[in-house]
């Protein structure tokens, strides 16, 4: 086969984002910190699957598909790894949409386009992650395609050098070595690629069910404005204290289990408990299975899709009463827009003014859409938005490269205390060099610690980390390794503190009790006289605290 048409192409890129779903947990697992909301599988899979709707709706010509791929990704990119693939993609129908169908030399040049369009949009680019697969791929595709006009041969070679160059990553960044693994993203750029040959190579993909899921998904933006994304409605959580000794046969187990029945698994188990956690449409299901094992306590189970619906909360003072801001008011100079997640720190940024909150965050991170839509909602000439997590910058710059009539700054706050610091620098008399600086300083002046468990075995930082240690984390990575959370939270504290240290503020999560935060608080304030110790409910999952130093 020496040519590739629009229908082929088609069906091999749904097959690319089908692969990577079906992977998405393998690929998750490969995240060098074993802390439980570890992404990269989910985001890219997102990203993928947005892009692949609009490539199922697409009119059958090369053009037409390669622009929703490209931009399908772009408004769904979630994350650090979902933004790059979705800059892959636009590379790629770049240099590919002007054919009529698909040589070997032509998908080698939106390959080399695509490659160069994702290392010029990160920053500072580095070895060893899905840029270095990517560009392996690019220069063994441009090799290949001077000499072998077939096209099976020509992705075997491809894929082959993909593949080899991944097994590469741990050489090339020491931290994925030390932990033994290879690079997530990379793995995930493998997967789409791998599901892609396979199509091409004669492997059936369901085209039916993909274009229903485009049209379903397009009926419900045009109902109410929003691309409608949870395929499984129910965030269900629980705890088994175990009964008969745990292996890992039958965590596998439960796993595939769940995961037939949902997403987002995570089973973490010891000798004495299993925490669980799926999204799925029958919680009942995976609570009789967790009933098998023993006795379940710790149960939540939470309407994803009721919530879905409240995601983005716009609000504005009137007559001493916050109400939804369903209706556009008057442009203003300024806005904000701030993530967050947790019901006490989404409050602390309605109390102090933002105007758009965007739950998200650790678990999980907004659409480069999520934020485009609250963009579209803020009145103001300026807005600025605080991501408060490094794995959301990538999408807000996204977002402010797609925006032409609001000015959009980004002030690239890592961490939720980093955002409530740069928020409190801003001064409406002052111009917006002036607050950027300003805001800058103070995000600058926060050092940001956080306490949570692990989800796997793994060594990282010179630190041999088990399942359900206790782990420290702060701006630099995991510090501290401990069964107590008092404990390690306080020598995170050691690590984080100096003789200049003045404030130290503490947002206590929705798994651990008034009681227990406030004794926290007067252990710190004994321990740290000199400093201002600031006791804050924060409501975060997964993380038992947030802590920063000023």
């Amino acid at each position: 086969m020496k040519q590739v048409d629009a229908s082929l192409l088609q069906k091999m890129l749904i097959g690319g984002a089908e692969r990577l779903e079906a992977q998405k947990e393998y690929i998750n697992e490969l995240n060098v910190f074993p802390v439980p909301d570890g992404d990269t599988g989910t985001n890219m899979t997102m990203t993928a699957m947005a892009a692949a709707k609009e490539v199922a709706s697409a009119e059958l010509s090369i053009k037409e598909i390669t622009r929703g791929l490209s931009s399908g990704s772009l408004r769904g990119a979630r994350g650090n790894s979902g933004v790059i693939l979705s800059q892959l993609f636009r590379g790629f129908y770049k240099g590919v949409k002007e054919e009529e169908t698909l040589s070997t030399k032509a998908v080698a040049a939106g390959f080399k386009y695509a490659a160069d369009t994702a290392y010029r949009a990160v920053m500072k680019p580095k070895e060893g992650t899905i840029l270095t697969v990517a560009r392996a791929a690019a220069d063994a595709a441009v090799n290949a395609a001077r000499q072998e006009e077939d096209f099976q041969e020509f992705a075997k070679i491809v894929l082959e050098e993909a593949e080899k160059v991944l097994e590469r990553t741990p050489e090339m960044l020491p931290v994925l070595k030390e932990a033994g693994v290879v690079d997530s993203g990379g793995q995930g750029l493998v997967e789409f690629l791998r599901g892609a040959v396979e199509v091409m190579s004669g492997k059936n993909i369901q085209m039916d069910g993909m274009k229903k899921a485009s049209q379903k998904a397009a009926s419900a933006q045009r109902k109410d404005g929003r691309e409608e994304e949870i395929r499984f409605g129910y965030c269900t959580e629980f705890i088994v204290m175990l009964e008969e000794t745990w292996s890992d046969e039958k965590e596998q187990d439960f796993k595939s289990y769940l995961s037939g029945i949902g997403d987002c698994v995570v089973v973490v188990g010891d000798e004495d408990i299993v925490k669980v956690h799926v999204h799925t449409n029958h919680p009942g299901k995976a609570i009789e299975k967790g009933l098998t094992y023993g006795e379940l306590t710790s149960m939540k189970i939470d309407n994803m899709r009721e919530e879905h619906q409240e995601r983005l909360h716009l609000t504005r003072e009137t007559s001493g009463t916050k109400e939804m801001a369903g209706k556009k008011e008057a442009r203003k100079p300024y806005g904000f827009i701030a993530v967050s997640i947790g019901d006490g720190l989404n409050q602390i940024f309605r109390d102090l003014g933002v105007d758009c909150l965007i739950e998200g965050g650790q678990t999980m991170n907004p659409s480069t859409e999520d934020l485009l839509e609250a963009v579209d909602q803020v009145s103001a000439d300026t807005i600025f938005i605080l991501p408060n997590n490094k794995n959301i910058i990538l999408a807000a710059n996204q977002a402010k490269s797609l925006v032409e009539d609001k000015q959009i700054i980004i002030i690239p706050t890592k961490t939720v205390p980093q955002g409530i610091s740069a928020f409190i620098g801003f001064e409406p008399e002052q111009d917006v060099e002036t607050n950027v600086e300003n805001m800058t300083e103070m995000m600058e002046n926060v050092r940001t610690g956080e306490v949570t468990y692990a989800v796997r075995n793994t060594s990282v930082g010179g630190k041999e980390i088990k399942v359900n240690d206790i782990m420290g984390i702060d701006d630099d990575g995991i510090k501290e390794v401990g069964q107590d959370i008092k404990k390690v939270a306080l020598d995170l504290l050691d690590d984080m503190t100096d003789e200049d240290s003045e404030l130290i503020s503490v947002y206590y999560g929705q798994d651990v009790t008034k009681e227990d935060a406030e004794q926290m608080a007067e252990k710190i304030e004994e321990k740290y006289p000199d400093c201002d110790v600031q006791l804050e409910y924060g409501g975060q999952p997964v993380y038992y605290f947030l802590m920063s130093v000023e």
